[in-house]
């Protein structure tokens, strides 16, 4: 009995012990499977979040990377989403590393249709002086006081150009004219770091403190780096193109006027001064050279009647002159409004950019202007698009949307074959029909002594326009010294027995004089004149 009850209590604890192994394996393998799993979601959940912190690195709307040469130097900066990273403020040297953050809204440009074709964004603008009114302005408020909201239109281009309607000098003699200007060459920075890098100082103004002027100006300039057409200390200077290279294309510019005080104004063998287009012969040569030398050439002009907003036919032949010699775009000022553009042959002219930086007075025409943008190709075309601009006190500023909307209709009535739509884009449209022509001021019958019954109508006839061939300029005759207001008349010339002198009856033939006409006593020059402009 004992042997038999030792036998089951052996086996009891052998079933006893197989089951607490059974279980023990079991449990060890839920513990494994427990493990596991977890160790596959904690994998699962490590690789989420690095994916996770990996796409916040590299934002999906971040857009392709763009390169563009940034204004005045030659490194390329990325762009995203169209918007320059990075932008040059030191306008006017062709190489600085210097990079402004610029967040504001870009303003409209024209753009290249083709985003393959290599490109270069070209920004205008006119008349700009710190003098007079001007400059008691900026005293007050600061030489950067007219930059204040247009700086971004400025600076955003490839390179951007104005008219510098006035000497930088504190030096010279003020000439006998009506209206003489000088500006302190402290208002040159701020110019620069506003975005400008290049000016036409071909105008009836750059030489209002004679050749002592001028070459203080060109001094100024030339030590800031600021690049300049249209003047020189000799003729071969002033007819220099300049040629900038941007993204690839070689740009270049030429300065010509056709508004000048009086012959000593042009440029000589060994004279400063002005490079005049009256006789168009040093300019088509000038244009053909930088035919050949650059991809792009660019003509500013100065020209015109004084508050016309339609060009004069002076104007129109000489802009399809030089578009026919291989100007790709002309682009001019003195008017003093804004006047229409023509597309010739392919080729944009713009006739008048009207004021930007000037005196202001009371003729509201005389406050329209605006910035214009080209963007052209080496393939020689380009695109035009503009911002309306309101000019008053020294300080440009955007038009509202309904005044721009009104100087876009303005524009596409006086333009000859061009029409503006609502963002500013010029494109090509129905030729306008031409006006009734106004009589232009025209020379004096060269010598207006040879018959002294004509003498009556001289007076309004001045030196500031002569013909085309320039004969009565280059001839030495300075009849026309008596005023600036022959170069920019303060009223449209009407059509009147004085415009244009008429032969008498049995006119005396006479030889000419020997002696040139003398001119009228003028009013004292002063630097500033008023609210009036020139």
């Amino acid at each position: 009995m004992n042997n038999a009850s030792e036998v089951n209590e052996s086996n009891e604890l052998n079933e006893t012990r197989s089951q607490k192994q059974l279980e023990e394996k079991k449990n060890n393998r839920k513990t494994w499977i427990t493990l596991g799993i977890l160790g596959v979601l904690t994998l699962a959940s490590f690789s989420y979040l690095m994916n996770w912190l990996s796409s916040k690195d590299t934002p999906e709307l971040a857009g392709p990377p763009v390169e563009v040469s940034p204004k005045g130097s030659g490194v390329s900066f990325a762009t995203q989403n169209g918007t320059s990273v990075g932008n040059a403020s030191n306008a006017g040297t062709d190489n600085t590393n210097s990079v402004v953050n610029n967040t504001s809204k870009e303003p409209p440009a024209a753009e290249a249709t083709d985003n393959n074709k290599e490109s270069v964004k070209l920004t205008f603008v006119g008349d700009v002086m710190f003098a007079s009114k001007v400059e008691d302005i900026l005293k007050k408020n600061g030489w950067d006081y007219p930059y204040r909201y247009v700086k971004d239109y400025l600076s955003k281009a490839d390179i951007t150009v104005a008219n510098l309607e006035t000497p930088l000098t504190e030096r010279g003699s003020a000439q006998t004219k009506d209206y003489v200007y000088r500006s302190s060459p402290q208002a040159l920075p701020a110019l620069q770091a506003a975005g400008i890098d290049l000016v036409n100082t071909a105008n009836n103004h750059i030489m209002d403190y004679g050749q002592e002027g001028l070459l203080d100006t060109l001094d100024e300039l030339d030590k800031a780096g600021m690049k300049r057409v249209g003047t020189g200390r000799n003729i071969d200077e002033a007819y220099q193109s300049v040629i900038m290279e941007r993204n690839g294309i070689k740009i270049a510019f030429l300065g010509f006027s056709r508004v000048a005080e009086n012959s000593d104004w042009y440029a000589g063998k060994n004279k400063p001064g002005v490079a005049e287009t009256y006789n168009s012969k040093l300019p088509l040569e000038a244009i053909s050279k930088a035919r050949q030398e650059a991809d792009l050439v660019v003509v500013i002009a100065h020209w015109g009647v004084e508050r016309k907003d339609r060009p004069v036919k002076e104007q129109t032949d000489l802009a399809h002159k030089y578009i026919d010699q291989g100007a790709d775009l002309v682009v001019a000022s003195h008017p003093h409004v804004v006047q229409g553009f023509e597309l010739y042959k392919g080729k944009w002219i713009a006739y008048s950019m009207g004021n930007f930086i000037f005196t202001t007075n009371e003729e509201p025409a005389t406050w329209e202007s605006m910035v214009l943008d080209a963007v052209c190709t080496k393939e020689r075309t380009c695109e035009l698009q503009m911002v309306p601009i309101l000019t008053k006190w020294a300080q440009p500023v955007r038009m509202t949307e309904e005044d721009g909307a009104k100087l876009f209709d303005k524009l596409s009535t006086i333009s000859i074959n061009a029409k503006v739509d609502k963002e500013g884009k010029i494109t090509e449209g129905p030729v306008a029909p031409k006006p009734t022509p106004t009589p232009t001021p025209t020379p004096v019958v060269k010598k207006p002594a040879a018959d002294t019954k004509k003498e009556t109508g001289a007076p309004s006839q001045k030196s500031g326009i002569t013909s085309e061939t320039g004969t009565s300029k280059s001839s030495g005759s300075h009849s026309d010294n008596s005023s600036s207001k022959s170069n920019e008349p303060r009223n449209t010339p009407k059509p009147s027995p004085t415009s244009t002198p008429k032969t008498k009856p049995t006119p005396t033939p006479t030889p000419k004089p020997t002696a040139k006409p003398k001119t009228s006593p003028k009013p004292s020059p002063t630097p500033d004149s008023g609210n009036k402009q020139e």
